[in-house]
């Protein structure tokens, strides 16, 4: 066989599994389609976890009223992570005495979750692989190296491929609402162990207009791109409430029945927050983000509409 001739074999059989290689992840097995895999920019840890995070006392923190946070509370303690770090870092790797917690941030998709991180009996830490899937952040695990996609909330490659984070109550709100609920909440600071200037926002302008940077698999123009939304998963099934449909109720409590629960939502529109409880008044895991982002996740989700 002339020379030439094997050279143009091996590139046909190796080029697909070199494509299938990106940040140093073999994303060949992905249970995900390989193709809607995309580079963001950084390399792996190009922006850096946060591991050892450090609190100020709420009386210590020097927060805006109107400064956005993530907030967590579990096992009795509150905690706020200011989005203005998150932006530059995405994951916090954090506990509740007991209880190990991720805390994720995606800016370009607008969505904070906090997942208990742990599989089985196994503590996992997190740190931001480069790499997205529908314009959303794609964690991996430095245990197995899997990838993981915030918004499946699932490992989409290696050994944990199909396991799920379980998800944990996560407001996204302005920092004097979450110190009204939690006045002895912790703040994490800003001595994270990288230099990094907190006070401008790396991604401006991102959500006053409806400009994406990467592409996602599926759109919906029933409401803006990035219309912000809270959204909710019972059984199998999603539903979004959109806040320009929320702030119609002018601070009435919306009674819903979705997937055969009753629920209550309640909009908070100076904080532009919003969140969902259950018959009980037992807060539900739901997920602020915007609304794109939302419909390339769950493509058959409901949608809720202020009656007229």
């Amino acid at each position: 066989m002339k020379p030439i001739l094997v050279l143009l074999i091996a590139g046909m059989i190796y080029q697909p599994f070199f494509s299938q290689e990106k940040n140093g992840f073999d994303i060949s097995s992905a249970n995900i389609p390989v193709s809607e895999i995309k580079g963001g920019g950084p390399p792996k840890d190009g922006i850096p976890a946060i591991d050892n995070p450090k609190f100020l006392k709420s009386s210590e923190a020097s927060l805006a009223n109107d400064a956005r946070i993530l907030g967590v509370y579990e096992n009795g303690i509150a905690k706020a992570y200011p989005i203005n770090i998150l932006n530059y870092h995405e994951i916090v790797n954090d506990s509740f005495k007991d209880l190990p917690v991720v805390v994720t941030f995606c800016p370009l998709c607008g969505s904070g979750i906090a997942f208990e991180s742990k599989i089985g009996t196994s503590i996992l830490t997190f740190g931001v692989s480069g790499l997205l899937y529908n314009s959303d952040v794609l964690l991996y695990d430095r245990q197995t190296e899997s990838l993981w996609s915030q918004l499946k909330y699932e490992a989409i490659t290696g050994e944990l491929k199909g396991e799920k984070l379980k998800i944990l109550n996560t407001a996204n709100t302005t920092w004097k609402a979450w110190q009204d609920k939690h006045p002895k909440s912790l703040v994490l600071s800003q001595e994270t162990g990288f230099t990094r200037d907190y006070s401008r926002n790396p991604y401006p302008d991102y959500e006053k207009n409806q400009q994406l940077y990467f592409p996602v698999s599926k759109m919906n123009d029933v409401l803006k791109p990035k219309e912000k939304i809270i959204g909710i998963e019972i059984k199998g099934k999603t539903k979004a409430y959109p806040f320009s449909e929320l702030m119609k109720l002018k601070g009435k409590i919306l009674e819903d029945t979705f997937a055969g629960q009753k629920l209550k939502i309640t909009y908070n529109s100076k904080a532009k927050s919003a969140e969902i409880v259950d018959a009980q008044g037992n807060l539900m895991p739901a997920v602020t983000n915007f609304w794109f982002a939302w419909y390339a996740f769950n493509p058959e989700t409901e949608v809720y509409k202020y009656p007229k």
